[in-house]
């Protein structure tokens, strides 16, 4: 997995609320087991037009210049409720995006983005929208109202300046969370930095109750 450290990118504004894993990627979009192949079903009932025949629909803000690469989301409240459907993630990440920042998040969709290498940067409401309004006066001249630096090792974000806002935001992840992203390790790799503590217990466990071990068969 890519770690993360640091992003500058475009961030599009989707300031829905409870935006569920089934608006992410519809099921019918879900035709592999994969991580990949999935991006064209990203928002796809958004996104297209007539889904079927993929006519994008010149509205919805993925479909617009700059917003095209963004790598930053700027959700609503909620982002990712539902189901516990990874493929949602995998959508995202693959199609490019990198954070997702939101006042708050699904529980597993929290903890699948972390799996995946995105970052999800929880904020103030507020604060999300003042970044979502900014961003969305961004043209395709002037992409810099939408650009954003996200720094995981120092915990801000930095976007415009917003009238008296000097534009940083500070935000917080768990100690493991972060170490998971900013190393690129999933729960494995994680798991396995341990690996000498690990075996320095098992050894220990097995000196000191060796009456609870399987005895070896011949």
């Amino acid at each position: 997995m890519e770690p993360f450290v640091t992003l500058t990118g475009v961030a599009a504004p989707l300031q829905r609320q409870n935006i569920d894993t089934d608006a992410i990627i519809p099921s019918r979009e879900m035709k592999t087991v994969g991580k990949t192949g999935l991006s064209g079903g990203l928002f796809a009932n958004w996104r297209y037009a007539d889904v079927a025949a993929r006519t994008e629909n010149p509205d919805f803000i993925l479909n617009r210049a700059p917003f095209r690469q963004a790598t930053i989301l700027l959700a609503g409240s909620n982002f990712g409720c539902g189901s516990s459907r990874e493929h949602a993630v995998w959508a995202l990440k693959e199609w490019g995006v990198r954070c997702i920042v939101a006042p708050s998040f699904g529980a597993i969709f929290h903890g699948n983005c972390v799996r995946n290498g995105i970052l999800p940067v929880t904020l103030p409401a507020d604060a999300v929208a003042a970044l979502a309004t900014a961003a969305g006066q961004a043209t395709s001249d002037d992409p810099a109202p939408a650009r954003l630096t996200v720094d995981l090792r120092q915990g801000l974000l930095t976007g415009p300046h917003l009238g008296s806002d000097p534009g940083t935001y500070p935000f917080t992840l768990s100690p493991a969370d972060r170490d998971m992203l900013l190393e690129g390790l999933d729960a494995i790799g994680l798991t396995l930095k341990r690996l000498p503590a690990i075996q320095s217990f098992e050894a220990d466990y097995r000196a000191a109750t060796p009456w609870a071990l399987p005895v070896p068969t011949l």
